[in-house]
């Protein structure tokens, strides 16, 4: 610890720099990150919360596999068609996309849009796939 302190006292600089970029990368993800949920938290919030599963993906995409009961609405659509989602906007919503890539503008629309609790599912329908969860295919 004294060698620590006295690196800090003879590199003040380099010190006020790396805090600076700390803080800078702290302050981005507070603004710009969203809640990221895995796979198994999803499925309690959809168990005990009642949470409403949001898929942002094509028409085409969703139909080829999707999680149960879950609310279609492409990623090109989300701001026309919040008005369909205004009915839940008392329960937790899971934000589901390909990859997780996408899910994070969704979840800013949603919360501006006046939800709460939104969360993002990290690593996507991917993720979830990889973790032998169930989806419904037509």
């Amino acid at each position: 610890m004294e060698q620590f302190a006295e690196f800090v006292g003879n590199h003040v600089v380099l010190a006020g720099m790396w805090l600076l970029t700390l803080g800078a990368i702290i302050f981005y993800h507070q603004r710009t990150g969203s809640k990221a949920v895995g796979p198994q938290q999803a499925v309690m919030l959809i168990n005990r919360s009642d949470a409403i599963v949001v898929d942002v993906r094509e028409k085409k995409e969703f139909e080829s596999g999707h999680i149960v009961d879950a609310i279609n609405i492409p990623m090109s659509k989300l701001k026309q068609r919040l008005t369909e989602l205004q009915k839940h906007k008392a329960k937790p919503v899971v934000v589901v996309c390909k990859l997780g890539q996408q899910s994070g503008e969704a979840v800013k629309t949603l919360q501006e849009a006046g939800h709460a609790e939104v969360f993002k599912l990290a690593g996507g329908l991917a993720e979830w796939k990889a973790q032998s969860l169930p989806l419904i295919q037509k």
